[in-house]
């Protein structure tokens, strides 16, 4: 989608907060192959080459014996219930701190997720939880995986364009480890290996607010551009295992290759007509999809350790938190306090599909 300049009807779009939160509980990579007594070599070879040091999990309950008990569908979709609403909730609190606003000033809530299936869908959840005015806009983005957030933004934008003062609000809020399956392969060793648990809240305010926020804003949205690469539409999915008798998430090996492959096409497209070259772009949050992934994009893109720095710290910190990954890595930059006005950033994010989706923004 591309977003008109600033007018005097049609504001841009800009970033006003973000907030995030996980789990209580965060294990190493080894604590957990001892916890699980993983003794394949295969399998801990790809738990311990990951570039991640921990992860926030909500692990299965321990039995009598100490061993942990597998849980079936409808335990794993109770756990993604309950702990998707509990980070979504604590992920727009800390945003609307951030932002300096209430949860009055809420006029759309858009949530992501994928590690689960709701209905009604998180975004109600979340109203009844927060107590948000029932009469507040939502939508609820379920399925699309990795890529969801930039997607989700998208709309929020373009819901914030066509109500100017008005606070939109997006959450993503992922409890991955209700989506894992333990049955000792490598295809759900892979999986087991990368995701973590976590949530991020972003609030997009087009215009000015209709009550102040005493909080500075951050980047304009300026611009969105997508690509999906329908001959590897079944590299990432969602399958039912029989024998498990639960769903089972697969991931190509080729993943990183393909989306590495088919990154400079995106980010083309996303700085056509805007007259920057990717030179001219001083900010890069990637996701976080794993070491391999990162390592395609950078090397496709020609970006530095120093523009994912970021995107790598999360993976090392996190692991794969799907959707909100790149929350994280904004959260993190903002931290750092080195966006200076004018300068340019690209969002991207990476999923099924398979799909890249890209942003670009202005301080």
């Amino acid at each position: 989608m591309d977003l008109p300049m600033t007018t005097a009807t049609a504001p841009l779009a800009r970033v006003m907060g973000v907030g995030t939160a996980v789990p209580e509980n965060s294990y190493s990579q080894q604590e957990l192959l001892d916890i699980f007594e993983i003794r394949d070599p295969r399998v801990r070879s790809v738990f311990l080459n990951s570039a991640i040091e921990r992860r926030f999990l909500t692990l299965p309950p321990q039995g009598p014996d100490g061993t942990r008990v597998m849980e079936v569908q409808g335990e794993l979709l109770a756990k993604h219930k309950a702990q998707a609403v509990d980070m979504g909730v604590r992920a727009v609190q800390e945003c609307l701190k951030a932002t300096g606003a209430d949860l009055s000033d809420i006029g759309y809530l858009c949530c992501v997720t994928t590690t689960g299936f709701l209905t009604p869908g998180l975004s109600a959840l979340i109203i009844r939880e927060l107590g948000i005015d029932p009469h507040t806009s939502r939508l609820d983005v379920v399925g699309m995986g990795c890529n969801a957030g930039l997607n989700a933004l998208n709309a929020v934008t373009g819901w914030a364009h066509a109500h100017p003062g008005r606070l939109a609000v997006m959450v993503c809020a992922e409890a991955c480890s209700a989506a894992y399956v333990f049955d000792g392969t490598m295809r759900t060793s892979v999986v087991n290996s990368l995701f973590g648990d976590g949530s991020a809240a972003l609030a997009v305010l087009a215009g000015e607010p209709e009550l102040p926020l005493p909080q500075a804003s951050g980047p304009s949205l300026l611009k969105f551009a997508s690509y999906i690469i329908t001959d590897a539409i079944d590299a990432m999915r969602y399958d039912w295992d029989g024998d498990q008798e639960r769903f089972s998430f697969f991931l190509d090996p080729q993943v990183p290759y393909v989306v590495g492959a088919h990154a400079e096409r995106v980010v083309d497209l996303l700085l056509a007509g805007t007259g920057l070259r990717r030179s001219d772009i001083r900010h890069w949050l990637v996701h976080s999809g794993g070491k391999k992934v990162i390592d395609a994009v950078g090397v496709n893109l020609c970006l530095t350790r120093h523009d994912v720095r970021h995107t790598t710290s999360v993976l090392r910190d996190y692991g794969n938190l799907s959707s909100g990954s790149f929350l994280f890595s904004y959260q993190r930059l903002l931290a750092e306090q080195v966006a200076e006005p004018g300068d340019h950033g690209v969002l991207m994010t990476m999923g099924p599909g398979s799909t890249i989706e890209t942003a670009l923004v202005r301080w």
